[in-house]
């Protein structure tokens, strides 16, 4: 595995990866390690498997756990894999945690109980429970706009205290919030919202967890080295080249459908098969995809 530190126990740009479906809505692992090969030769140290752009509310166990055994098998000894351990049913959570570890994974995300809007103790004793299921590192998602329930201050010094618990991902758009909560908990912090990401590298953030990645992995790699190198002028020149592709995966709300339809029109996976409840992208939403790609200078240079 690629090797990390306590500052970046994930490595540094990471996407949330797509899960490739054939035709018929199957599980492609061959073209899930194809795409992952192809990520980690553009920028990527660390991929995320079964989250929310992965569709892991629609992919099955057996799924979710061939899917990871197939990643870490292309990128492994290359990158961090981190399988997403999350559901508001704890001992759902716990299986698939434990399912993860079996398959090889390297790391787990635990995202806070979505729908059941339990207690901060709730909070708390779930993410606990998930975290005491194996021996991985823990990275914490705090995405307020999908659970409505997030960690609170308090919550998140308790599960900062287990050494297993190692990061957070934030899509809370609290910057500000943000760096006093990683200073004061030590733990290692990742966006979670791309058009955020050059704000939390210039606040210490550790890295990046992205939905544009499948697209400027390379570039949000060299967004980290300038931040790294403090040279915030050049990392701001680097965001903006990268801002094509934000907003063509980002603005739309839906950015498992585009990040999907965008690698498909890239010749990068066969089928932008999703399953319900996700439509499938209208013929006037594929060409407008198409021509995003075609602004960006993306579909040139996949092309040529």
């Amino acid at each position: 595995m690629v090797p990390t530190t306590p500052a970046r126990p994930f490595g540094a740009v990471l996407t949330a990866m797509v899960t490739p479906m054939t035709a018929d809505g199957a599980v492609d692992l061959d073209a899930a390690a194809r795409l992952a090969t192809h990520l980690v030769d553009h920028g990527h140290d660390g991929l995320v498997l079964n989250g929310t752009t992965g569709e892991a509310p629609t992919t099955h166990a057996p799924e979710k756990a061939d899917l990871v055994r197939a990643v870490v098998a292309a990128v492994g000894d290359r990158a961090v894999v981190v399988a997403g351990a999350g559901s508001n049913d704890t001992a759902h959570a716990v299986r698939m945690a434990e399912q993860a570890a079996e398959a090889g994974a390297h790391g787990l995300l635990v995202v806070t109980p979505y729908y059941s809007r339990p207690s901060q103790e709730g909070v708390y004793l779930h993410t606990r429970t998930v975290v005491e299921a194996t021996d991985l590192p823990v990275m914490l998602y705090d995405v307020p706009g999908r659970t409505v329930v997030r960690y609170s201050d308090e919550t998140l010094d308790r599960l900062a205290s287990d050494d297993r618990v190692v990061a957070v991902k934030d899509a809370t758009g609290d910057v500000y919030g943000s760096l006093a909560r990683m200073r004061r908990t030590g733990l290692a912090w990742y966006s979670g919202d791309d058009p955020l990401n050059l704000a939390f590298l210039a606040h210490g953030a550790a890295g990046v967890v992205s939905m544009a990645g499948h697209l400027v992995g390379d570039l949000l790699a060299e967004l980290v080295r300038c931040a790294d190198a403090g040279d915030l002028v050049a990392a701001r020149e680097v965001f903006a080249r990268a801002m094509p592709a934000i907003d063509l995966v980002c603005a739309s709300g839906n950015g498992a459908l585009r990040s999907k339809l965008t690698l498909w029109l890239l010749g990068l996976i066969p089928e932008p098969t999703m399953r319900l409840p996700h439509a499938p992208a209208d013929p006037n939403e594929v060409e407008e995809v198409r021509a995003a790609l075609a602004a960006a200078g993306l579909l040139a240079t996949q092309e040529a």
